[in-house]
């Protein structure tokens, strides 16, 4: 089985090729472009270095959100025309899932944060069964001080990952009364090849959809929307 898999959710752009449990390719930039600028050339020179022929790709993988509404956007797009055009199934893979999956076997309790502005995070609790990433609380938007209440709450060990980990350290360090963990540099962004891999997973679940019906998943509006609201007096 052959999976494509996207990710551009936050400051990184990744792409990659995943042959069944074989990671073939992964490209991953963290640099300030815009994913539209450098995504589909990724994808184009993943394609090119690993001679892959695309009517053998089985599914597109893709990091659905939370995240950037930007790069969700850019991602959302490029698999859509890519499913369209390959005639591919599309896997829409949670953005806090895939952040997780990089800390496959561990026996401590994960935490992906991502910034989202406003002393808010996109966060979401897992914890590693039998080689399962298991989900004990569903990804939402809520305030960095909330989660810190409900992990110390828990007693657990806990290992965080994703982009709000500068953003709220202090944060983390002054409220755990648990044992806190940061995960390494090559493990603790955003991977297309997490994505993949999950998508491998959930397709073998029947979770694909197809192209015209996979959404991005926001969580909660944007910005610009909360901002012409407020004007409107809503």
């Amino acid at each position: 089985m052959k999976i494509l898999g996207f990710d551009s959710s936050g400051m990184v752009a990744s792409v990659a090729v995943i042959c069944d449990d074989i990671l073939v390719a992964e490209y991953s930039v963290n640099y300030k472009k815009t994913h539209s600028q450098t995504l589909l050339p990724m994808f184009d020179e993943v394609v090119r270095m690993t001679e892959l022929d695309l009517d053998t790709v089985d599914a597109i993988a893709v990091a659905a959100g939370p995240g950037s509404f930007t790069g969700l956007r850019i991602g959302m797009s490029t698999v859509k025309g890519l499913g369209l055009a390959l005639d591919k199934p599309v896997i829409a893979v949670p953005t806090c899932d895939a952040l997780a999956y990089n800390m496959w076997g561990t026996d401590k309790l994960i935490c992906p944060i991502l910034d989202a502005r406003r002393n808010q995070v996109y966060t979401a609790l897992y914890e590693f069964y039998n080689d399962t990433l298991i989900k004990i609380r569903e990804q939402d938007a809520m305030d960095i001080n909330d989660i810190m209440g409900i992990i110390n709450e828990l007693g657990r060990d806990v290992i965080f990952v994703g982009d709000g980990v500068p953003v709220f350290k202090d944060t983390i360090q002054k409220t755990a009364s648990v044992n806190v963990l940061y995960a390494p540099a090559h493990l603790n962004r955003q991977r297309a090849g997490a994505v993949a891999s999950l998508g491998m997973i959930y397709l073998r679940e029947g979770k694909e959809e197809t192209a015209d019906d996979v959404k991005p998943i926001y969580l909660r509006k944007s910005q610009a929307e909360r901002e012409r609201e407020e004007k409107n007096g809503r």
